[in-house]
């Protein structure tokens, strides 16, 4: 039986704001979950001030442990392995590894955690490499699960086929998907097209048990529903979703740019906004904020550096439903099945 408790470790001075951001979204992660119990990593007197004139009930709830360093976001990964041995990223992996943590959220440098993610948890038996994922809306109400988005920019097709079972398990526990749909990034959606990676990729997804692979989609199809899960390499899959961002902030501000040259403008803005607030609720990165870095033993989300607190929040609430759905353990128990039904 899961226990009620929930223990989440904070990487409290990671991203492009650091404490700013982090340690607001924290308080009202705790004020909206009264199981929730946070380690917070980072510089104690800053978190102290923050923490130590809120009500007994939350503070209780709270742990601080104070570190001298913190990882900056233009550090080499490698370098911020050997040297950054007391920061605020690695202490949060540390607590996780050893038990004290169910999960880690950091809004950090994104090289320097899947770096420090490796080497300190280490992958689940069967998986080779983790890889990171993130959600996408879609025309049919649900979210897209899109991976991996920068873990590993070179992938053969056995990663890709493990990345095929890891996002399947996530989009049936975290989503709630029956028998996702599993499909293939490619620039078109006939079995003669793609690469050589590709096409060896959906031959092994082809034969997989218990996997609903469906083929190939192109880059269009990623909000209209014709899969649940899309997997590609992490060049491909950041480009991709870093072109989904930036397209959503032109649409809105262009609107709004448009909306004030003149009255016809207005009037016009004024019958098209809520379609476009609509719309824009709908993309906000706040709304999908929280790159799950799965494959591991242990749960770790990667919030955006530039992440505001609301967004930093859902990240938080990102790790507690992986923690609640045992989302490592499932990961596992499929990656098992198929490997022995592949035998």
């Amino acid at each position: 039986m899961i226990s009620s408790r929930l223990t989440i470790a904070l990487d409290i001075m990671g991203g492009d704001n650091g404490p700013h951001v982090t340690l607001p979204a924290a308080v009202k992660a705790l004020q909206h979950n009264s199981n929730l119990h946070l380690i917070l990593c980072g510089d104690e007197r800053i978190i102290s001030d923050v923490i130590n004139p809120l009500p007994e009930d939350i503070r209780e709830r709270v742990e601080i442990q104070h570190t001298s360093e913190h990882v900056s976001m233009d550090e080499r990964p490698t370098s911020a392995l050997r040297n950054k041995k007391d920061s605020s990223m690695r202490r949060a992996l540390e607590r996780v590894e050893c038990g004290d943590a169910d999960a880690c959220v950091s809004a950090g440098n994104t090289g320097a955690l899947l770096a420090m993610a490796y080497y300190v948890l280490k992958t689940l038996p069967g998986i080779d490499r983790p890889a990171l994922v993130s959600t996408l809306p879609t025309d049919g109400h649900h979210k897209l699960f899109l991976l991996d988005l920068g873990a590993n920019v070179n992938c053969d097709s056995e990663t890709l086929f493990q990345y095929a079972v890891m996002g399947s398990v996530l989009a049936e526990q975290v989503a709630g998907i029956h028998n996702p749909r599993v499909a293939l990034l490619n620039v078109g959606e006939e079995q003669i097209k793609g690469n050589d990676q590709v096409k060896f990729t959906a031959q092994l997804l082809q034969d997989a048990p218990g996997i609903n692979y469906t083929g190939f989609v192109e880059g269009n199809d990623l909000f209209t529903d014709a899969a649940d899960v899309v997997v590609t390499d992490g060049f491909v899959g950041n480009v991709a979703l870093k072109a989904c961002e930036g397209l959503a902030k032109l649409v809105i501000d262009e609107a709004k740019r448009v909306s004030n040259q003149n009255l016809f403008t207005k009037l016009l803005a004024k019958i098209a906004l809520p379609l476009l607030r609509k719309v824009y609720l709908r993309v906000n990165p706040d709304q999908y904020n929280g790159a799950s870095l799965i494959g591991l033993r242990g749960i770790v989300v990667k919030s955006h550096g530039n992440a505001s607190v609301d967004a930093f929040l859902y990240a938080i609430k990102t790790a507690s439903q992986e923690v609640q759905r045992q989302v490592p353990k499932k990961i596992k128990d499929k990656i098992e099945s198929v490997l022995m039904e592949r035998s």
